[in-house]
């Protein structure tokens, strides 16, 4: 296995990434293995995975965060994160799995999302119960299942016609899903009657946090994005619910 590059060479290749996306290759540091499996468990470097939650955080809290707060209060909106209820498992666990498997999955699995994506878009809809836990697990099911299959095709590719009009489009569907996801993060606020112009504003965070989790999800794995998205939205819940261990006023 080769050794991990540096958290410089990561950042570098970052932003070379953001002017060319490209859907490979994956960088230095991955086992070999089943594509598959290596997809889902990725070589792993938590310490790494640190650094660029401390980068994200930092960013969105001096630049975008600013930004973001200042259009709410131009437009009248309000966050819809109750104080009194934070909901841990769904920043932590369902939203992680879900929005990765909507929004990133496919960047790297084209075959077979036309079937998975209606699934993975209806368990990030219903969220955690009952009906969203059984579209995750229909959806982890098929992914899976040519890990498992033996018959000759299963693990077909893709016509190399298809793959090639896919890679040359792979740009806009990378930037494409990473606007989408931060959109459908303006449903965290209640928006009263801000303007529209104010709207991307909003959610700048979400979009930069968008592209770092594309271009992770692309060079490491889903595996990886899932677990850099839980560990950047477990940060900011984490500081509210220790002020409010602090100041229990402050909630009310």
């Amino acid at each position: 296995m080769a050794e991990w590059p540096s958290f410089r060479a990561e950042l570098r290749d970052f932003f070379m990434f953001l002017r060319r996306p490209a859907a490979g290759p994956r960088l230095p540091g991955q086992a070999s293995g089943d594509g598959i499996w290596r997809d889902w468990f990725p070589s792993l470097n938590l310490k790494r995975l640190t650094q660029w939650a401390l980068l994200m955080w930092a960013i969105n809290l001096l630049f975008f965060g600013p930004i973001a707060v200042m259009a709410a209060g131009m437009g009248g909106a309000t966050h819809r994160l109750n104080l009194d209820n934070i909901p841990w498992m769904t920043a932590l666990l369902w939203a992680p799995i879900t929005e990765e498997l909507v929004f990133r999955y496919g960047l790297r699995r084209l075959k077979g999302l036309i079937v998975l994506l209606p699934l993975a878009l209806a368990a990030m809809l219903h969220g955690p119960g009952l009906p969203g836990g059984l579209y995750l697990a229909a959806f982890l099911m098929l992914a899976w299942a040519p890990h498992g299959m033996a018959w000759r095709g299963a693990r077909r590719p893709l016509p190399w016609a298809w793959r090639r009009r896919y890679m040359h489009r792979f740009p806009w569907a990378f930037h494409l899903s990473s606007l989408v996801f931060s959109g459908v993060h303006l449903y965290n606020f209640n928006l009263g009657q801000t303007p529209w112009w104010l709207l991307p504003l909003l959610v700048l965070p979400q979009w930069v946090t968008g592209m770092v989790l594309g271009w992770l999800r692309v060079r490491r794995g889903i595996g990886a994005s899932i677990l850099l998205h839980a560990v950047f939205n477990g940060g900011p819940l984490l500081l509210v619910w220790l002020a409010l261990q602090a100041a229990p006023d402050m909630g009310m």
